[in-house]
């Protein structure tokens, strides 16, 4: 009899501690009158630093969409920047509300955090030095060079299940992958292709390589364990961009925006 009159009060402290948790998520979101987005600004147009009225700013459609998401809870929005390896930890830590990043809902990161509905999807592809982008085709003409991703991407995977031949080069960021190819020290980059886009318009001496690395399967808002209230106003705010068009437009002025001067 002890022993299920203490599992029993076991699971109900466990559910008072979910119901907690997402009251005290919600709720303090709410009263606080912010919400915080971690993102890692290097992945245009997803997310990017762009100098506006002569002042730094975090711009992009993932950007715009966070910007919705706060509008519709009816609080402001606070951005912060930091490497992709670091956003998930941030997460966990409480140091983020949710995670604004072109990010993947795999099933590893599903374990330790929950994901809105996918909102965005693109292939994936690579980037070479402009003079090498007609020998530089294939998987195989790879083998023995060196190959370049973000750290725990999306990317550094698909190196890892394909790119036996290759020695991989994960660095945290991505201008910084930009740099080792241009001076020669890697042969190419594993990147989504609407971000490889970006890169290639604005640094002509690289180029995509017409390789498709297949679909990354979507992107998704991440948030932490627990939060189903924030989770459907987040869903409702994506799903109503989706059918109005108005991610669309998010996409269109982001990657319009990335190009001025």
């Amino acid at each position: 009899m002890k022993k299920v009159l203490l599992l029993v009060l076991v699971i109900l402290l466990a559910g008072c501690t979910v119901l907690g948790n997402e009251e005290n998520s919600h709720e303090s979101i709410k009263s606080k009158g912010t919400i915080v987005v971690g993102t890692s600004a290097d992945y245009p147009p997803y997310e990017f630093h762009k100098v506006i009225d002569g002042k730094d700013t975090i711009v992009g459609f993932d950007i715009q969409l966070a910007e919705k998401i706060a509008e519709d809870l009816d609080v402001e929005l606070e951005v912060i920047d930091m490497n992709f390896d670091g956003l998930l930890p941030a997460l966990k830590a409480g140091k983020i509300d949710f995670i604004a990043a072109g990010m993947n809902p795999t099933e590893e990161r599903k374990e330790s955090v929950d994901f809105t509905n996918i909102y965005y999807d693109t292939n994936q592809t690579m980037l070479v030095l402009s003079e090498n982008k007609d020998t530089l085709t294939t998987v195989e003409s790879f083998s023995g060079l060196k190959v370049g991703v973000q750290k725990s991407t999306l990317q550094e995977t698909i190196f890892d299940e394909q790119f036996a031949g290759a020695e991989k080069v994960a660095l945290s960021k991505i201008p910084n992958l930009i740099m080792e190819l241009q001076s020669e020290k890697i042969d190419g980059i594993i990147l989504a292709e609407v971000v490889a886009k970006q890169y290639a318009d604005a640094n002509p001496n690289i180029t995509l390589n017409g390789l498709d690395l297949g679909s990354e399967g979507g992107v998704a808002i991440a948030i932490d364990k627990g939060q189903t209230e924030l989770l459907e106003a987040m869903n409702s705010t994506i799903d109503k961009v989706i059918e109005d068009g108005t991610l669309d437009q998010y996409i269109l002025d982001a990657m319009a925006l990335e190009k001025e001067e």
